[in-house]
């Protein structure tokens, strides 16, 4: 029993000190900037092992030389309610879950129909979209920042800690800057400066609405729409991000 009482102990003590730790890395924060992410790291070495190149392209801009339309862009398409929400969005969680939900009963359906095959069903299963949704800025921050690709419920437990540390020592504007800098724009391409440069050979302060408005579009899956320009659905997406990025208030 003591052995098990001690043990018990040093893993409290472990929790405690790691998340002392991550207090210490985001206090820190409020006025050095990050080097890196635990994401960029991740995605640097992967690329230099598969391709035997490393592929990293990141330039940090203050926040103030970032276009206001990015800004306005990114919170349209990423999070609306940045400026408001503690970190976590119920709401937006709830409707996400919805969304998913109803998407995979649709598959689901779709690959239970007599005409379908059961190897044709299982591949529709398999190739079904996965639509997540639901995270915050700073959600998707904590995220990056710190954490593993794994999906845990642990995981997902630590990113919630780290979201109310982010938001509780952090500003807004602090917490916008960080993420614009260094987000995944494309392969080996982080950060608002970065992007701008990589896609329209030109500084982040000088995007306009509509380019801001495709490069917002492109987070979730910006690997996938760097090699697809003429989607159709980014540009029609981009239309509608633009006409909301004048309601969207700034931090």
């Amino acid at each position: 029993m003591k052995g098990l009482l001690r043990f018990l102990s040093l893993l409290l003590l472990s929790a405690l000190a790691l998340q002392l730790y991550f207090v210490g890395r985001i206090a820190l924060m409020a006025v050095l900037n990050p080097e890196s992410t635990a994401f960029q790291r991740s995605e640097v070495l992967r690329v230099a092992t598969t391709t035997g190149s490393l592929k990293w392209r990141q330039q940090w801009v203050p926040y103030a030389q970032i276009s206001s339309n990015l800004k306005s862009a990114v919170i349209a398409s990423e999070d609306a309610s940045f400026v408001e929400h503690d970190g976590v969005d119920l709401e937006a969680l709830e409707k996400a879950w919805d969304k998913n939900a109803k998407a995979e009963q649709r598959v689901q359906q779709s690959a239970s129909k007599p005409s379908v095959s059961k190897s044709a069903a299982t591949q529709a299963v398999k190739k079904a979209p996965k639509i997540v949704g639901g995270s915050t800025i700073t959600q998707q921050l904590a995220k990056n920042l710190f954490l593993s690709g794994e999906r845990t419920l642990l995981r997902k437990g630590q990113e919630l800690v780290l979201t109310l540390m982010l938001e509780a020592l952090l500003s807004k504007e602090r917490i916008l800057e960080i993420y614009l800098n260094n987000v995944e724009w494309g392969e080996g391409v982080f950060g608002a400066e970065a992007a701008a440069q990589h896609y329209y050979r030109k500084p982040a302060a000088k995007l306009s609405a509509y380019e801001a408005a495709r490069l917002a579009v492109m987070l979730p899956r910006p690997k996938y729409f760097e090699t697809r320009p003429n989607s159709d659905y980014l540009a029609s997406r981009a239309n509608t991000i633009a006409g909301r990025m004048g309601d969207v208030s700034l931090p």
